[in-house]
């Protein structure tokens, strides 16, 4: 019942509209501000983050496969994260503020939520992650007063015909 409320409704779509851009507008200026910001540079979080991991109440390491990634990839390859993560948000924003490809937008935003959750970073991730799950399980009607409108039926449109085509 509530899964139809979100993903049919047109009062639905007002309010996740309303969600899309608060979660939107934090994206994007998020990712603005390092792109422009003077030069982003992910290895201090990193290295904070395997320095002090997340414990459990016994005082061992919650997430011990995570640090281990950290290490033993993403420290190593951090010419990438430096590129990835400004312009992930930049454009995790873009997507949400228009409402184009909107669920696409937020499942890679939760993606990085979960990513600088599992370092140990609480601020509004939780909140973020609430709000984005509630954009992800809407599917289209969190977009459709964006340009979703018009993108997924061109897409779907595209995708049947070339469907056509390969059968034929």
């Amino acid at each position: 019942m509530f899964n139809n409320f979100l993903r049919e409704n047109k009062i639905s779509a007002a309010i996740l509209t309303v969600i899309r851009l608060y979660l939107g507008y934090s994206w994007f200026t998020a990712g603005f501000h390092k792109l422009t910001g003077g030069g982003f540079d992910a290895a201090g979080f990193l290295n904070g983050a395997i320095a002090n991991p997340v414990k459990g109440p016994d005082g061992n390491m919650v997430y011990s496969w995570y640090v281990h990634f950290l290490e033993s990839f993403a420290l190593p390859n951090i010419d990438v994260f430096n590129f990835i993560v400004p312009w992930g948000e930049t454009l995790i924003g873009l997507g949400l503020l228009l409402g184009c490809l909107t669920t696409a937008a937020m499942f890679f935003g939760l993606v990085m939520n979960f990513s600088f959750f599992l370092a140990g970073t609480v601020s509004h991730n939780p909140t973020d992650i609430f709000l984005g799950f509630i954009i992800l399980a809407a599917g289209f009607n969190a977009g459709k007063y964006g340009l979703d409108y018009w993108v997924v039926p061109f897409i779907n449109k595209t995708i049947r015909k070339n469907k056509t085509k390969a059968t034929a």
